[in-house]
């Protein structure tokens, strides 16, 4: 339907009509003027030649799952929704701008402003997920501002929930912001998908394009999907981006799903120790506490489920399912790099699987170690205690036993000359240069390890140093 000229707004009961904000494949949007609050509003309307049983079900499963989730700070809040006159289906939401968009494509977009909406939409993305819902359909377009400049999430128009999306078709999808598997039709969605669509979004409004979109050259959907699936992640192309940054895109937008952060919170918190290692305020996480949560379980009767939100069939002969409990488990891992004249490659490993990071230098692999022993520090957070060291031909693997971390937590492992690294794993290992032919005498290695919690740091563990020539001679 592209190029069609718009529909005709439809005469609403207590709207006034002011004009056409935008037009989509299924829906226009307008800007009225709601009489009683008065207030301006955007007004989803669909398209009366798409109007059929299936999509009036999808268009309400919309309606309802951004009442659901609009108490969302970050969440486009719906007011209303009804039928016109004609037999439209309409949505009445909070008008917002789209200037987000704009900027992104006309102009850089500072660092600090990205880190913000970055914490603040994986926000909404994680209470949607803990809410049942994938959102399917995230993209630069998807987050507008409001009046006071806070990034909201926008358009559930494709979203399914976490237990029937195996057996859901895609309605539609945005092919530069979808992950390789959905491109494949492996899956219709998944909470590492959504990570991936949260990735390849950050990424665009830091270059100003998506991911493998490449300048100057054609950029057809079978030449971006093709992309997607094989082509090697291309430089931001950025000198102000935080390597750091860098690295944690990279692995939000690696092609196998057990490499990225293993959930949306994940994917915020790394983002938040970004922000620590530039010196800027941490965006809070936008989460609901846990006596609301709590109330909200305890409370059903009042609660609006979604369920049947897309009824279609799939295509079981395209879709490769994996059988009940092979998923792989998560893995998180971070990368560090000092800027010393003697560089450090260091890698996080979890249960023996390794993240490639996108810096030079080898990253090595070693087992993950076995519980605990508990000291709690006073701030509540537990400290690590008793970090052990080795090395052999300049590698370096510091280790320590589990504080008693609860889901959620991380280890900051922060090196003797300031570079940090948040990771879930209880062991950490560097190769220094010693290890390269013709390289000199190493300097020992030094580390803290403390636990992060909710975006608080604990306290550290003492200083454990090694001297990678000590284990060489």
């Amino acid at each position: 339907m592209a190029g069609r000229l718009p529909s005709t707004p439809p005469a609403l009961p207590g709207f006034s009509y002011l004009r056409l904000l935008g037009s989509g494949g299924f829906a226009d949007v307008f800007l009225y003027e709601q009489n009683l609050p008065r207030r301006q509003v955007a007004v989803k309307v669909l398209l009366a030649e798409v109007v059929s049983d299936p999509v009036q079900r999808l268009f309400q499963a919309e309606a309802n799952l951004m009442a659901q989730l609009s108490a969302h700070p970050s969440v486009l809040t719906v007011f209303q929704a009804g039928v016109s006159a004609d037999g439209r289906p309409y949505l009445v939401m909070e008008y917002c701008s789209s200037a987000l968009e704009e900027r992104y494509r006309s102009g850089r977009l500072p660092i600090s402003e990205l880190l913000r909406i970055g914490v603040t939409i994986s926000s909404a993305v994680e209470t949607a997920h803990r809410a049942g819902v994938l959102h399917r359909d995230i993209k630069p377009s998807n987050i507008l501002i409001t009046a006071y400049g806070h990034p909201v999430l926008a358009d559930f128009g494709i979203a399914a929930t976490l237990g029937e999306v195996e057996a859901a078709d895609q309605v539609g999808l945005s092919i530069p912001w979808s992950a390789p598997e959905v491109l494949l039709e492996d899956c219709a969605g998944s909470v590492a998908a959504e990570v991936w669509s949260l990735g390849a979004t950050l990424y665009t409004l830091l270059s100003g394009r998506s991911p493998f979109e490449v300048p100057g050259d054609q950029n057809s959907p079978a030449q971006l999907i093709s992309r997607i699936g094989k082509a090697a992640l291309p430089a931001i192309g950025r000198a102000d981006v935080p390597p750091r940054l860098e690295l944690l895109l990279a692995r939000a937008l690696s092609k196998r799903s057990e490499r990225r952060p293993a959930s949306a919170l994940e994917f915020a918190r790394e983002l938040q120790a970004v922000e620590a290692e530039l010196g800027l305020p941490q965006t809070p996480l936008e989460l609901a506490s846990a006596e609301w949560e709590a109330q909200a379980a305890g409370d059903s009767a009042d609660q609006t489920r979604i369920t049947a939100l897309v009824s279609v069939a799939a295509r079981p002969e395209r879709r490769r399912r994996r059988e009940p409990g092979t998923r792989p488990a998560p893995v998180v891992a971070a990368t560090a790099v000092t800027r010393r004249p003697r560089r450090l490659i260091v890698a996080a490993v979890v249960g023996g699987v390794l993240v490639t990071g996108v810096m030079a230098g080898a990253l090595l692999i070693g087992p993950l170690l076995a519980p605990p022993a508990v000291s709690t520090g006073t701030t509540g957070i537990p400290r690590v205690s008793d970090v052990a060291g080795s090395g052999s031909d300049g590698t370096v693997v510091f280790s320590w036993a589990d504080p008693g971390t609860v889901p959620g937590d991380s280890y900051l492992v922060r090196l003797g000359t300031g570079e940090t690294s948040l990771q879930r794993g209880t062991e950490f290992t560097v190769q220094t240069d010693s290890a390269q032919p013709g390289a000199g005498q190493a300097e020992p290695v030094c580390v803290t390890v403390s636990v992060n919690r909710d975006g608080r740091t604990g306290a550290a563990s003492t200083e454990k140093c090694v001297d990678p020539g000590e284990f060489d001679r």
